[in-house]
């Protein structure tokens, strides 16, 4: 093909851009009701834990516009919407496990009618006490799932032999998913089968979890998801919830129904991501070299599993992070709380097991005096001797000292530092800090089996091309890269290609678009199906002009066969009028993948995503609060096929992280209710808190792996950029002791948290 022609490794607009602005981009709410179409609310729990002994709900059945009440008796078979334990049921059953719960579920006329009248239950229980947060769930040992360990080497000796050690705890809140359109789900009767539209990154589990509900057979149940108003995790197993519910309904009245949450009922119901909560023994040498880590993370799970397995999992296999580490004792337990079950959240385990060697390390090298860059920079992955991964993963792809040092010249990072230290000498309430943290992100899920992914490709005869793969849109702009793979592939414009919704009868048994995946995936299973097309259209065309594949040019609509040019339609009508197949079905599955849950070794990831950000702060030493005043990232996303999708994945997934770490902040009550419930009491970061000097590049990398076009996954790895932020705070708070003394300072940092971190200081220095 010739250079001039490409459609990877270009900017091309978001295939929904202009729906977006304009909007005329169709979500799940948007969908025309059909006529008879009811609405479903659900009754929540009221208490966090306990007994439900009687139930009244006879006012409910008569509130206006109310057709019919379900409860956990009228769930036709399997009262359970669990990714991978039936311990998750659909409405509950005897017990109440969180304050939100659902109960039962009224389906009324109206959304409006249907949501008062759920609020007529009058429920008499036996209160049971709760247990709430990750160091509770420790102190109680209660656990989900057995607990995890990875051990590599001898870290028991090596501690016990080290010149340093330190020890300590931390912890870090969950964070809500905020996504901008709620959880929903509209199901539609048919002859016998259901079509559900379902805001879900999971459409196959959607399938198989309302067929099971309902005692049906997978193929009687259709799952369609044309695009999410946002995702980030929080919609890969916990739409469960609302597609269910609106199927039985809609299978139990004969008429269509739809569930849609209001936002308090969604951040009261659904769940967060895990907060954890460390123990950690650390040895290091005079130069903070790592010698030893025993490190003990507790994850707040909520009342169930869901996918906390996995989470803690990936947790584990990220306390490395960019570092090498011979000698570890790495251990989860996946704490049961009386909280909504904790479940996918971009990072999925990665940003909560690499925060805490992050801070560890800032730590080390307060302790001994040392710029932490130097600190980082002794322990990053190297050569063959310091190359393998506590997993027995080989790092064979690191680029993180090329990037670094590429960041630390383009930042200005040593004259920073040094012009940051003399603004404080002369600053007695303002104070700055800065910070550089990189990131070495694992790309895969976890569980090999998940590591596939399929694709339809249809050509039309006037040379028009429609795509359907497995993968969902979530505004991410998977869509769009998947077209251009096939735009690319057949030597079409953009224009060309059609991405249709995502359809469970289209795609069968698909992955949930999750772990970063997307792309990888469905892009080379739309790459596969695309190429065997040109391969049938470059055989005839080999047998009608005599002219061998590899002379056949394929780009701008048309294709070069010998001296003669063809539209592209036009070799495409000649196809069919020989009966040639012009659509293709196409299938991934990643290689080289494989993993032992029992002793957590193998190799679970294809490669690794590497970045780097420098955070500059000030923080008001009066009232604890705080200004990011410049960013500099700096991330890796190989040989990217979209650029400005992918600085704008970057930009996007460090706010959120830095959101993550200083403003958004779960509180319960000590009854167990989720007092941060809305937009009015849960901050997130708003443009006010990006910062003014905001530098974002993509490094020059192609990835050595055969990913789709030599690309990288760009979703959940810059999330973990935002460390540098909380870093960079804690070193502003540091600055006002003499002797460096550690911050007491637990994340997220928001302005209480960081004034108590400066009065136990000073408390602390005052006594020193």
């Amino acid at each position: 093909m010739p250079n001039s022609f490409r459609q990877v490794g270009i900017t091309a607009l978001h295939e929904s851009a202009r729906l977006h602005v304009t909007g005329q981009a169709h979500y799940t709410d948007d969908i025309p009701e059909r006529q008879g179409t009811l609405h479903a609310a659900l009754g929540l729990s009221s208490h966090a834990h306990a007994r439900i002994l009687a139930m009244n709900l006879d006012a409910v059945r008569q509130a206006e516009g109310v057709v019919a009440v379900l409860t956990c008796a009228d769930i036709p078979a399997d009262n359970n919407c669990g990714p991978v334990l039936k311990d998750d049921p659909i409405l509950a059953d005897g017990m109440v496990h969180y304050m939100g719960q659902p109960i039962f579920a009224v389906i009324a006329q109206s959304h409006e009618q249907a949501r008062r009248a759920a609020r007529l239950g009058s429920i008499e229980y036996e209160p049971l006490p709760p247990i709430l947060g990750p160091r509770a769930a420790k102190q109680a040992n209660t656990a989900v799932l057995p607990p995890m360990r990875l051990v590599q080497g001898d870290a028991a000796a090596a501690l016990a032999q080290a010149p340093h050690r330190l020890q300590g705890q931390f912890e870090c809140n969950g964070q809500e998913q905020f996504y901008l359109e709620g959880q929903i789900a509209y199901a539609i009767p048919n002859e016998g089968t259901l079509h559900v539209w379902s805001s879900t990154q999971h459409p196959s589990e959607m399938q198989t979890l309302v067929a099971r509900a309902l005692g049906i057979g997978v193929h009687k149940v259709l799952v369609e998801c044309r695009r999410m108003g946002g995702g980030f995790g929080g919609k890969e197993s916990q739409s469960a919830l609302y597609a269910c519910l609106s199927s039985i309904a809609a299978s139990k009245l004969q008429r269509p129904v739809k569930l849609r949450l209001d936002r308090e009922d969604d951040f009261m119901i659904t769940g967060k991501r895990h907060g954890f909560y460390y123990e950690y023994d650390i040895a290091f040498d005079e130069q903070g070299r790592l010698l030893g880590a025993d490190v003990d993370m507790t994850l707040n799970s909520g009342y169930s599993a869901d996918l906390s397995g996995p989470v803690a999992t990936r947790a584990i296999c990220h306390f490395d992070n960019a570092y090498y580490l011979a000698h570890a004792d790495l251990r989860a337990l996946c704490g049961r709380t009386n909280q909504q079950s904790n479940t996918a959240f971009r990072g999925f385990g990665g940003p909560q097991g690499a925060l805490l060697m992050e801070v560890v390390l800032d730590r080390i090298a307060r302790y001994l005096k040392l710029d932490p860059l130097d600190v980082r920079k002794i322990n990053f992955y190297g050569t063959e001797d310091r190359n393998l991964t506590p997993y027995d993963q080989v790092v064979s792809d690191n680029v993180i000292h090329e990037l670094v040092a590429e960041l630390e010249a383009s930042s200005q990072y040593r004259e920073r530092r040094a012009q940051i230290e003399d603004f404080n000498r002369h600053s007695p309430i303002l104070k700055k800090g800065l910070a550089l943290t990189p990131v070495k992100f694992g790309i895969s899920f976890n569980m090999p089996s998940f590591n596939q992914a399929g694709a339809l490709v249809h050509t039309y005869r006037d040379g028009t091309v429609l795509v359907n793969h497995g993968g969902t849109e979530m505004g991410q702009g998977l869509n769009t890269k998947v077209a251009q793979v096939v735009a690319h592939e057949l030597g079409l414009p953009l224009s060309h290609i059609q991405v249709s919704a995502t359809d469970t009868s289209k795609v069968a048994n698909t992955s949930a678009t999750a772990a970063s995946t997307g792309t990888d995936l469905n892009g080379k299973a739309a790459q596969n199906a695309a190429a065997q097309i040109r391969a049938r259209l470059q055989e005839m065309l080999s047998e009608r002009f005599h002219v061998a594949p590899e002379q056949q040019v394929f780009a701008n609509a048309q294709v070069q066969v010998g001296e003669q040019t063809f539209s592209f339609a036009e070799v495409v009508e000649m196809a069919y009028q020989a009966r040639i197949q012009l659509w293709s079905d196409g299938f991934y599955a990643t290689p080289g993948l494989h993993w032992d849950a029992q002793s957590m070794k193998g190799h679970p990831f294809f490669y690794f995503s590497y970045g780097a950000a420098v955070a500059e702060v000030v923080v008001d030493t009066l009232t604890g609060e705080h200004k990011l005043l410049r960013a500099d990232l700096l991330h890796d996303v190989g040989q990217s096929i979209n650029p400005d999708l992918d600085l704008g994945q970057v930009e996007g997934a460090f706010i959120q992280g830095m959101g993550w770490l200083t403003t958004e902040e779960l509180v319960w009550t000590d009854q167990g209710r989720l007092s941060t419930n809305a937009p009015s009491t849960y901050k997130i970061p708003a443009v006010s808190d990006c910062p003014t000097q905001f530098h974002v590049a993509l490094y020059k990398n192609r990835n050595r792996m055969d990913s789709i076009h030599r690309s990288k996954a760009v979703g959940e790895p810059p999330l973990l950029l935002a460390f540098c932020v909380f870093n960079a705070i804690v070193d502003a708070i540091a600055s006002l002791s003499v002797e460096r003394i550690e911050p007491e300072l637990n994340a997220p940092a928001t302005p209480e948290a960081v004034l108590m971190a400066i009065t136990a200081l000073r408390r602390r220095a005052s006594h020193a």
